[in-house]
C-alpha cells in the first residue's frame, strides 16, 4: 500500500481556514457574501422562546379549577408584567374579604386551563446572535441558518481544552518550550491576554489566571487532578469530573489548550516558534473539545488577511496523507505524546497485541529510536 490517511493536529503558520457560523434555529442572517467582517461582527440573529411558567391559580385562590374563569382579569394573549393583577376572588356580599393574586412573572399569557385552573406564562424570548469569531471574509451564507466565514492564517489545534471561545492578544511569557508556566509568571500585564507557556500550567496558575483576568492559557500539558480541582472550585462542584463527550460550556472565565496532553509535556518546538512569532497579535481561541465521532478539536487561530486567499500548503499534508517524513504524534501508549517522522510505511499487515491484523508504520522518534505503531495511533502534525 503506497499511501495511507489519518486524522491530523493542524499546526500551520499559514493556511486557508474556514469556519462555519451557524445558529440553533432557524433566523435571521445579518450579513452578505463577500462582506469583510471583524470577529466580534454579528452575522446572524435568533430568539430562543422563553420558559413556560405556570400559575396554579385555583390552588392559589383556593377555588375548583372550573370556578377560575370568573376571577381571571386576564385573557390568552396578554402581556403582562410581574405584579400584574391576573386574578380577584370575590369576598362576602360582593366586597368583603376579597383576594386577588398578582402574576409572578412577566410574559405573555399562552395558556388558559378550564380542567386543572392552571395559567401559562411565557417568559420574554431570549436573543441569541453568532458572531463571526474570526476576521474574514463571507464566503456563503446560509439562508435562516448562518454564514461562512473565510480567512488565511495561522492556526494551531491541540489534543485537549476546556473554556468556550474568546479573543484576545497573543503573549508568549516562557523562553522556551520546556519552561512550565507558574502562578509567579502569569502577571497584571496578562489582563485581557492568550497566555502562551511551554511544558505545563500548574493548578496554582490557573487560579491566577482568574485573578488576573487572562483569557487564554496555551501549554503542553496540565496534571489532570490538578485541572479538575480548579475546574469543581470554579464551577462549585466538588464531586465534579471531566466529561468524555465534549467540553467548552465550562462556566470558567477563561480556556485552556494543551497542545499536547495530561502531565507535565513540552510543547513540541515547531508549535512553540509558530506562537512566538505570533506574539501581540489578536487571536481567536476555542477549547471544545470531542474525542468521540465527529472530533472536535481545541484550537488557536490568528487571521493574517482579511480574503480567502489559496494557501500554500502541501497537498499530502492537507488531506492528512502519511508519507515518508511526514511530522507525527503517537497519541496511543506506551509512546502516547511522543512526537516523531515517519521512517517507513511496510504494505504487509501486522499482528499486534489484540490478535488482529493492522497495518503500521515505522515512526523515528526524536531521541534517535525507530519504533513500529499502528497507523490508527498517530495523528499528523501539520506543519508549513
Amino acid at each position: 500500500m503506497g499511501t495511507a490517511y489519518t486524522p491530523g493536529l493542524r499546526v500551520s503558520g499559514r493556511t486557508r481556514i474556514e469556519k462555519v457560523r451557524r445558529l440553533p434555529l432557524k433566523g435571521a442572517v445579518l450579513v452578505e457574501e463577500g462582506q469583510v467582517v471583524s470577529p466580534d461582527t454579528v452575522v446572524a440573529r435568533t430568539e430562543l422562546p422563553g420558559i413556560m411558567q405556570t400559575i396554579k391559580l385555583a390552588e392559589q385562590l383556593g377555588v375548583e379549577p372550573s370556578d377560575v374563569g370568573a376571577a381571571l382579569k386576564i385573557k390568552v394573549g396578554d402581556d403582562l408584567k410581574k405584579g400584574d393583577l391576573i386574578a380577584e376572588k370575590k369576598g362576602l356580599f360582593g366586597r368583603f374579604l376579597r383576594s386577588e393574586f398578582r402574576s409572578p412573572y412577566a410574559g405573555k399569557v399562552e395558556l388558559i386551563s378550564p380542567v386543572t385552573g392552571h395559567v401559562g406564562v411565557r417568559e420574554a424570548p431570549l436573543p441569541v446572535e453568532r458572531e463571526a469569531y474570526i476576521r474574514g471574509t463571507i464566503t456563503q451564507v446560509i439562508p435562516e441558518e448562518g454564514a461562512v466565514v473565510t480567512c488565511e492564517g495561522a492556526m494551531i489545534q491541540g489534543i485537549f481544552g476546556v473554556g468556550g471561545e474568546r479573543r484576545g492578544e497573543i503573549a508568549a511569557i516562557t523562553e522556551g518550550p520546556n519552561e512550565p508556566l507558574t502562578e509567579t509568571t502569569i502577571t497584571e500585564q496578562h489582563r485581557g491576554k492568550v497566555v502562551v507557556g511551554g511544558a505545563s500550567v500548574s493548578g496554582g496558575a490557573l487560579r491566577r489566571a482568574v485573578e488576573v483576568g487572562a483569557l487564554g492559557i496555551v501549554c503542553g500539558g496540565v496534571v489532570d487532578r490538578e485541572l479538575i480541582d480548579f475546574l469543581a472550585q470554579q464551577i462549585g462542584q466538588p464531586d465534579f469530573d471531566i466529561g468524555v463527550a465534549i467540553t467548552g460550556q465550562e462556566p470558567i472565565p477563561f480556556s485552556l489548550i494543551l497542545t499536547e496532553g495530561f502531565g507535565s509535556i513540552a510543547m513540541a518546538a515547531r508549535t512553540f516558534e509558530l506562537l512566538k512569532t505570533l506574539e501581540g497579535r489578536p487571536a481567536s481561541i476555542n477549547g471544545a473539545t470531542q474525542i468521540r465521532a465527529g472530533v472536535i478539536r481545541p484550537e488557536v487561530i490568528v487571521s493574517l488577511s482579511d480574503g480567502p486567499e489559496e494557501s500554500a500548503q502541501k497537498a499530502a499534508v492537507e488531506s492528512g496523507q502519511l508519507n515518508i517524513g511526514t511530522a507525527i504524534r503517537i497519541i496511543r501508549e506506551p509512546y502516547f505524546g511522543a512526537l516523531a517522522t515517519v521512517a517507513a510505511l511496510p504494505s504487509e499487515l501486522v499482528k499486534v497485541e489484540s490478535e488482529t491484523h493492522v497495518r503500521v508504520l515505522e515512526a523515528r522518534l526524536q531521541d534517535g529510536r525507530t519504533v513500529t505503531v499502528p497507523r490508527a495511533n498517530v495523528e499528523i502534525i501539520e506543519t508549513v
